[in-house]
């Protein structure tokens, strides 16, 4: 119990920390600042400093790619020079730095500049140049082709064993750029890319932490920008596939899908949606156009209508490579406004020999231009968001060390965002440190088997040590040289549960099947799904959380258990938000239907949800699931939030299902806005429930809701569940005393207790006894 008791402080601890701050202001407070000659030091928090070389004194004040705020509340420090050192304490850190010298030197015994802290109560000393072998790695840009266990791909992250990370603002990235600065905008418009003032500068952010995972994300998040939170919609089931559908195709899928009464939010386009540029030609395979294919798809707007009826999302596939070809719809007119805008244009700086407009993202102008005429038409008949794939060229062609993969990333989530229609959101690859600011992720091609599948939860977990909470793999893998494996897809459909978005993928194959109601197997794999809908108000409570706190979802154990070595070692399961600890089943069972799955239980009692059963942790387990379970346990004292069954999530339930898992206390604070409205940061709320119990009884409460936002409902139904209980209650009262609507599922071994629609202004409190 102490351990609980613990996990909820050390939450609520958190939460109260999480204070407003002055977004998006890069220039620091001065109090906060120490320039020495060609050195100049930020205190930014008791555990980070940002430390500068300019031999120019020019140092950067304008945000970077991965810096965009920098003016927090000073943190208290003292700075003193003594016997030809400069030294800056604070709480955490101590600064040693040798006047007039470069902060870099290859001495190792006396450092030009060094920091003393403590990790766990022994001293550690950094230095510039220092290597770290327990860096916790972060994330990637791709996982095409990837087959098996890649960790050797991952850059490294914001979280080590060590006790220390360092942002390396000048160091090159995986595609060879830079973090470049951003010049902001005076009439409120997108902040455009810059080169900095001293291309020789140094420029790092020295982060120490210890062992204090959460802490070290969300001071990240703090002068990095907070994690958006995306539409409600993308949390629910996408059906996508590289192949030559025709809208007919895609109206027969949607179709079948429904009348299988399978959950479904989003559809997804790829390709070829539209023609090949470069000809026209309606039969062409070209990667970059930007003009729907007429033969595949007659009505592109009634189209997209009747899937807004259906009460689907949709994107569109885009390859920003080559440019707009002479033929696409709208070339003239992007050509003209292109001929006005730019000051010194010809025909040959605009153009390529054959009249392709050249692909120029990084001039604003041709942005600008480009998204009027190209983008906007689709974006006006309904398209929701779009797919910014893969063939953009690596490096900008016309603004030095200008990575195209976070440039695109920024101006397409920005240029949603400035419409302010609706919560912007764009489906893309990983561009590097600060791309966290732009969710959500595509993570490409792996291939589909058992060792690629059992490698995606330590890679989205992972991904949360750099903020990335969001990816999206293609859920049943793309690329597959044999049979379809009912078993395979059914534990990467399961696997998909319990990740940040699931969206079954593949690549254009016939052999390749990825609509489920074509195999043997079909109700396991729709039971998956429907696992996934009852756990929406869940996983969108922890959305929120990410935004809030700077911890992704699927964060590995180590957040929680810094000092056990069983949560670096067990690398197979992760927490999915604060009280659900996953082991999802990444191996074959060889045809015998049970499978063995070893997981480590950190201190406390988890309570098993398939089998209903409460095991003691502070140990390993090895457990035995069939093909319809999946290893997954709440925390003690966990409150989980449910949906009834629903088919879409356009649709909010009148009634929320809450399951209290066994334990002395705990509490949960459900989460809820409009779904999709841009305000969600000042639009929402939140409705607290608790639970307290002594063995001989348990109080369930459910608080009045603070906050609002338009559209909330009124009113709620509930159905409490609780759980692992062996015999029926001899009572279950209201606070007045009123016997309370309630039954005993014995097979099921827990209480459910029916409470009819109640103001949400009201508090309900249920005595069980």
């Amino acid at each position: 119990m102490n351990h609980i008791k613990k996990m909820l402080l050390s939450a609520a601890t958190l939460l109260l920390s999480f204070g407003g701050w002055a977004q998006n202001n890069p220039v620091a407070n001065e109090a906060a600042i120490v320039q020495s000659g060609n050195m100049r030091f930020t205190v930014l928090t008791p555990e980070m400093i940002r430390i500068e070389y300019s031999e120019k004194k020019q140092f950067e004040d304008r945000a970077s790619f991965v810096v965009i705020n920098r003016n927090l509340p000073v943190p208290r420090f003292t700075q003193e020079e003594r016997d030809g050192y400069l030294y800056i304490t604070t709480d955490k850190l101590e600064l040693q730095y040798k006047l007039g010298t470069y902060p870099v030197n290859n001495d190792r015994c006396d450092h030009n500049l060094q920091i003393a802290f403590e990790v766990n109560g022994a001293e550690e000393v950094w230095y510039p140049g220092k290597e770290d072998p327990y860096n916790l790695k972060g994330t990637t840009r791709t996982l095409d082709n990837a087959e098996g266990d890649v960790r050797e791909w991952l850059e490294n992250g914001l979280l080590s064993r060590s006790g220390w990370a360092v942002i390396d603002e000048r160091e090159p990235r995986k595609d060879g750029s830079l973090s470049l600065m951003f010049e902001k905008d005076p009439d409120g418009g997108m902040d455009w890319v810059a080169q900095r003032k001293d291309p020789n500068s140094l420029d790092l952010y020295f982060m120490g932490y210890g062992h204090d995972y959460k802490r070290a994300l969300y001071d990240f998040t703090r002068i990095a920008g907070k994690m958006p939170l995306p539409p409600l919609y993308v949390f629910g089931y996408w059906y996508s596939k590289y192949q030559r559908y025709t809208e007919q195709d895609m109206r027969d899928i949607v179709n079948d899908i429904r009348s299988r009464d399978i959950p479904m939010d989003v559809l997804v386009i790829d390709m070829d949606w539209h023609r090949n540029g470069k000809t026209g030609d309606t039969n062409g395979t070209e990667w970059t156009g930007w003009s729907w294919n007429k033969e595949l798809f007659p009505d592109p707007a009634g189209f997209i209508a009747w899937l807004h009826e259906q009460h689907l999302n949709t994107t569109l596939n885009l390859h920003p490579a080559d440019g707009v070809f002479p033929k696409e719809d709208n070339y003239e007119a992007l050509y003209a406004d292109l001929s006005n805008r730019y000051s010194d244009i010809t025909a040959d700086s605009l153009t390529n020999a054959d009249g392709t407009i050249r692909w120029n993202i990084e001039n604003k102008d041709f942005y600008e231009a480009f998204f009027e005429h190209i983008l906007r038409p689709h974006e006006n008949i309904g398209v929701d968001f779009w797919w910014v794939d893969w063939q953009q060229w690596m490096i900008a062609q016309n603004e030095p060390n200008l990575g195209n993969t976070f440039w695109l990333n920024h101006v397409f989530f920005n240029d949603k965002k400035l419409q302010g229609k609706d919560r912007p959101f764009i489906f893309h690859r990983w561009g590097g440190l600060g791309n966290h600011r732009y969710p959500i992720g595509f993570s490409g091609d792996s291939h589909s088997t058992f060792s690629s599948l059992a490698f995606q939860p330590y890679f989205t977990a992972t991904a949360s040590n750099v903020g990335y909470g969001y990816w999206s793999h293609d859920i049943g893998g793309h690329i597959q040289d044999w049979p379809n494996n009912s078993e395979l897809y059914l534990r990467w459909i399961q696997y998909g549960v319990f990740s940040p978005i699931l969206r079954t993928h593949s690549t254009a194959a016939g052999h390749i099947e990825r609509r489920i109601w074509k195999y043997e197997n079909f109700e396991q794999m729709r039971d998956a799904i429907y696992l996934r809908y009852a756990l929406i108000p869940y996983i969108y409570t922890m959305a929120r959380w990410s935004y809030d706190t700077g911890v992704g979802i699927c964060r590995p154990m180590y957040y929680d258990y810094p000092e056990a070595d069983e949560a670096y070692r067990y690398e197979g399961q992760y927490m999915f938000g604060n009280d659900i600890l996953a082991a999802p089943i990444t191996a074959t069972d060889n045809g015998t239907n049970q499978s063995e799955k070893t997981i480590w239980l950190p201190e406390g009692k988890w309570y098993e949800v398939m089998t209903g059963q409460v095991l003691d942790g502070g140990r390993v387990v090895t457990r035995t699931f069939t093909r319809d379970q999946i290893p997954y346990y709440y925390r003690e004292g966990a409150i989980v939030p449910l949906y009834p069954r629903i088919m879409h999530l356009k649709e909010r339930p009148e009634t929320l299902i809450l399951q209290f898992a066994p334990g002395a206390e705990g509490e949960f604070n459900f989460y809820e806005d409009a779904g999709n409205s841009a305000d969600y940061e000042t639009a929402y709320t939140f409705t607290r429930i608790t639970q307290q119990s002594d063995g001989e009884k348990t109080v369930c409460t459910i608080y009045p809701r603070t906050g609002s936002f338009e559209g909330m409902p009124q009113s709620r139904s509930y159905r409490l569940e609780i759980l692992a209980r062996d015999e029926a209650p001899a009572r279950v009262t209201y606070a007045d005393g009123t016997a309370a609507d309630y039954e005993y599922d014995a097979e099921g071994k827990k209480i459910v207790i029916s409470v009819p629609a109640t103001a949400c202004s009201e508090t309900i409190t249920l005595t069980v006894e």
